[in-house]
Formats: C-alpha cells, sequence, structure tokens
C-alpha cells in the first residue's frame, strides 16, 4: 500500500471510492436519500475544488486507489484544521488503510501546525476516530441533526 497526494487525474477514481464506500458502508447508517446526496455533492469536479482548499491524499493498493483523506486549515484558521473526504472502500476495511491515512492526514502541515483538528465523523465512522484518539466536541455526544458528529483531538500545551 502506498499513500500519496492526491493529483487531478485521480478525480473520477476518489470520486468513486466515495460513491461505492457511500453505498456499500454508509447505507446502514442512512437513508437512501442522504447516500445520493452524499453521492451528489462528491463529484471528481467537487473533489478538485476540496483539493484546491487543503491536502488531499490517496492510498493506493493492488494498482488501484481505494482510500482518501483530505486535512484543511479549519475556516481559514492557521491554530486549526479539519479532517474531510475520508473513505475506504468497503473491501479494504479493516485493513490498516483509514489508520494509515490519518496518520498521513495528522502528519500534514495543515495538522501539524494546528492546536486542534475537527472531524465530522459520519454516524459510520464514529467509533474509528474515536479508537484513534478523537474525542467528543464540547462533550456533545449526540450526533448532531442526526447525522454526524463533531470530534476533535487537540495538542497537548506544554510549558516551558
Amino acid at each position: 500500500m502506498e499513500i500519496r497526494r492526491f493529483k487531478k487525474e485521480d478525480a473520477e477514481a476518489v470520486a468513486a471510492v466515495v460513491c461505492e464506500t457511500a453505498a456499500v458502508s454508509n447505507a446502514k447508517d442512512y437513508p437512501p436519500e442522504y447516500i445520493e446526496e452524499l453521492k451528489r455533492t462528491h463529484t471528481a469536479e467537487v473533489l478538485l475544488e476540496r483539493a484546491a482548499q487543503g491536502h488531499m491524499y490517496v492510498a493506493c493498493a493492488d494498482g488501484k486507489i481505494v482510500g482518501t483523506g483530505t486535512v484543511a486549515p479549519f475556516w481559514g484558521s492557521v491554530t486549526e484544521s479539519i479532517l474531510l473526504t475520508i473513505f475506504v472502500l468497503p473491501a479494504y476495511q479493516g485493513k490498516g488503510i483509514g489508520r494509515a491515512l490519518i496518520e498521513t492526514l495528522e502528519q500534514d502541515e495543515y495538522a501539524l501546525r494546528a492546536n486542534r483538528i475537527e472531524i465530522p465523523a459520519s454516524l459510520t465512522g464514529v467509533d474509528f476516530y474515536r479508537h484513534l484518539g478523537y474525542e467528543y466536541k464540547d462533550g456533545i455526544t449526540e450526533p448532531e441533526n442526526g447525522l454526524m458528529y463533531r470530534l476533535e483531538k487537540r495538542k497537548a500545551v506544554t510549558s516551558d
């Protein structure tokens, strides 16, 4: 497996990863209308725009893109970042690819400069992110609008 920065020519393959993952993995937690909306909002064109606003990465295995993730400044902040568009094809889940993507995102310059990283976590992915050390933002353990959790990880503040 290799994780590398997204290239423009990856857009269609990344959109396919999002669509398949949503249709298979997320479908158990969300109604069909929500899955269709997720597909409409993660087209190749939209992903190209998202990649331009942050740093998108792809995970490759068996000669194809099997996962993706993005780190970006949180509303333009230099002290806060956000992780977005984290998807791994169902056939590749449980093999450490998601963990490797998160670790890569957390080593990106946008994450390293941040004191806080937020993840809008799906119902499907919340336990995965919690296992990686992300906590409920402001202690709110109920999903926002019944659709997603706000999770965060803060850097320990050290005094000299």
